[in-house]
């Protein structure tokens, strides 16, 4: 199997391959597979050399094999070692991994609170004795006393991190347990016992935050795979109360299923199983329901006993199910983390598939709800921190003494464990001594970030450019040059399962014809052309649907750009300039120009959707419902600001830009830009203050 026999050398602490073994037969002995699947050979290698690694790679890109095939080779490499260390934080997924192992013919065995104790203690047996070639942890057991030395009696020939997002509180799965896994590293790693450390979803600030945390800051990172092509992605803008009855429509087509429907609620799973009807194979899942009930909905979707799961997000970890043709959603996740993740369960077998998602600003309703119970106010965890004695006091004890709400005193004393302000000593709660510094500071930022990534969902929702390129840019792929996919709703509206396109009519022709003649050749902030320009012909939705459909027609550029705030917050807005084929001669500028439309529609309703909109005092004080309080509190603001830096009040807001503000309530910078009237530059001077006027007088 050897091509050549291997060398050791040691590069600081860890020990190295310096001639590889022949990976392609030991993938083929031991895996049964004839080639490596793309980037997987890359990420093989460095890791079988002894190389720290951070790879992230979406679900089904086959990201597993890169710590399973490094690990075999390196065991009979590297002489008095074990096999390889697999931490992760889901039972499912490592039960769904061992299995996998076992069926190859591969020694593996895992721990974790699923299993007896007998069990458990029969793996680190088997473990120590050099028995397993792989070990699947739970993180928590490295926390219970003798564990690690136990386990080190024969130390691993590699560790691998999985699902290694949940150790940053910046990722949409923060987990504290992870987080303490930075403590436990250092003793697996005493042998020079390299580290690999894996995940689906991880923007440029968790990569950073990953590596950190558990040590390795100089490991190679392989950003890898993130575009789809065969995943058509669709956003349709559309009231929660037809979402349903649309699902019903789009999965009633044979071609659509298998499908996994995601819902906001329990209650709306039950609800959509009943609406599909008897003569439909489908079922429900969600965290309500008993794990042997779940287990069974899960395997026989696995099993194609099902067509449709509809679920809440708590199902999709471990399915490994490779002919899934829909996901839908019934509106916006909370993090396009989470969105990407859900969706790239569709399509694995390389087979055309679609990801709809039917969306409204009235999702954030339900996401400001389920916020604010996960991320309570700094005030919270202050007044349950400051409840806490110096001896300690047991946990549902001091629960009750807070008198919060069970939810939220539960969240509250999770985040502060996350944040190391307290320790959990079996049932008691204690703070540190000396107590962690600035834990509320680091909260407050872990809260606003988790807040504008509730934002950042629905930016990209609202999107105008390519889907599949904004998630490729979004997660740091930068190894992707191409800027259209070919298949998502901007690229190919005429493909759209939901959306429909159509020609201008002539009073769009004439706006569209404005608009290409005001787009200039440089970039320039989609919502500063739109302020300065249009503000008083067109409200911003139109203007956005007109401003794609030049995009797609090929006559300007949309991009992303973005600038740091001072709480240092990215946020991200568009960009629009002049393609050079707009300054082409050309007989017919907008002979190519198509508009998409949500729905069919009739040329009436078209022409009538089409009309300008303008924007005199009497025309926002009728369409605009704006909140007095907030108005009043807006203005008075703005006066302060005047007067301080010694300009007229409507050089600081105009009165139709603090009326919208008034109107829309905007809850995060994303929503704030969303705002005519405010463009990056304003964002970043006033966006913090206006953000918390809007709080304060709306009581939020």
């Amino acid at each position: 199997m050897l091509a050549v026999a291997p060398q050791m050398r040691s590069t600081g602490a860890a020990m190295t391959l310096s001639v590889l073994p022949d990976l392609d037969a030991l993938l083929h002995e031991r895996f049964h597979l004839e080639r490596f699947r793309p980037h997987q050979r890359e990420v093989c290698e460095a890791v079988t050399r002894g190389e720290d690694s951070l790879l992230v790679m979406p679900t089904g890109g086959g990201k597993s094999l890169c710590y399973q095939l490094p690990g075999l080779a390196r065991q009979a490499q590297v002489p008095g070692r074990g096999g390889v260390l697999v931490i992760s934080p889901l039972i499912a997924l490592m039960e769904d991994q061992c299995q996998k192992l076992l069926a190859n013919g591969i020694a593996a065995d895992r721990i974790h609170s699923g299993r007896p104790r007998g069990d458990s203690q029969n793996a680190l047996r088997r473990w120590v004795a050099g028995e397993l070639e792989f070990l699947i942890l739970a993180p928590e057991r490295l926390r219970v006393p003798g564990f690690v030395p136990r386990l080190m009696q024969r130390p691993p020939n590699l560790i691998a991190v999985d699902e290694a997002h949940c150790i940053s509180m910046w990722g949409h799965d923060f987990r504290p347990d992870y987080r303490l896994l930075g403590e436990r590293l250092p003793e697996l790693r005493a042998a020079g016992t390299p580290t690999i450390a894996l995940t689906a979803t991880a923007t440029v600030r968790v990569q950073n935050d990953i590596v950190a945390q558990l040590g390795i800051p100089d490991a190679n990172r392989f950003i890898r795979g993130f575009r789809r092509d065969n995943l058509a992605v669709e956003m349709v803008d559309m009231p929660p109360a037809g979402r349903m009855e649309k699902v019903v429509a789009i999965l009633s087509d044979p071609a659509r299923l298998p499908a996994i429907a995601y819902v906001p609620s329990r209650v709306k799973v039950d609800e959509l199983v009943a609406m599909l009807g008897k003569g439909v194979r489908a079922d429900g899942y969600h965290a309500g329901m008993s794990a042997d009930r779940r287990s069974a909905v899960q395997d026989a979707f696995q099993n194609g006993q099902l067509d449709i799961v509809v679920a809440t997000v708590a199902f999709g970890m471990g399915v490994d199910k490779a002919d899934i043709r829909t996901v839908v959603h019934l509106g916006l996740p909370g993090s396009i983390e989470s969105y990407y993740q859900e969706i790239g369960r569709a399509g694995r077998d390389g087979q055309p598939s679609y990801a709809i998602t039917l969306w409204s600003s009235a999702d954030r309703h339900m996401h400001t709800h389920f916020f604010d119970r996960a991320y309570p106010p700094l005030s919270v965890l202050e007044r349950l921190h400051g409840l806490i004695p110096a001896q300690g006091q047991e946990r549902d004890d001091l629960l009750r003494r807070s008198g919060l709400e069970l939810q939220v005193a539960e969240a509250a004393l999770e985040k502060l464990w996350g944040q190391l302000a307290v320790t959990l000593d079996l049932d008691d709660v204690v703070r540190p001594r000396p107590e962690t510094v600035n834990w509320s500071v680091a909260y407050t930022k872990q809260r606003l970030h988790r807040e504008a990534q509730i934002g950042e969902v629905f930016t990209f929702a609202r999107a105008t450019g390519c889907r599949m390129q904004a998630l490729i840019r979004y997660f740091g792929d930068h190894g992707d040059a191409r800027t259209s996919c070919g298949r998502c709703d901007h690229c190919a509206p005429e493909q759209s399962v939901v959306r429909r396109s159509r020609g201008p009519d002539p009073m769009e022709r004439r706006l569209l014809a404005r608009l290409l003649a005001a787009v200039p050749r440089r970039a320039i902030g989609t919502a500063k052309l739109h302020r300065e320009e249009f503000a008083e012909v067109l409200d911003r939705k139109l203007f956005d649907r007109l401003l794609a459909a030049l995009d797609r027609a090929g006559l300007v550029e949309l991009s992303e750009d973005a600038f740091e705030n001072q709480t240092g917050q990215t946020i991200r807005y568009a960009t629009v300039k002049l393609t050079p084929g707009a300054l082409a001669e050309r007989d017919d500028w907008l002979a190519d120009v198509q508009i998409e439309s949500e729905q069919k529609e009739s040329a009436a309703a078209a022409r009538s959707k089409a009309k300008p909109v303008r924007r005199g005092k009497a025309a926002v004080a009728t369409a605009v419902t704006a909140d007095p309080e907030v108005v009043d509190r807006l203005k008075a603001w703005r006066l302060g600001r005047a007067r301080a830096q010694g300009v007229p009040a409507f050089v600081i807001l105009r009165d139709a830009t603090l009326l919208d503000i008034a109107a829309a309530l905007p809850q995060s910078i994303a929503e704030l830009l969303a705002v005519p009237g405010i463009g990056a530059h304003k964002a970043e001077t006033y966006g913090a203050e206006l953000l918390a006027e809007v709080r304060l007088a709306h009581g939020a």
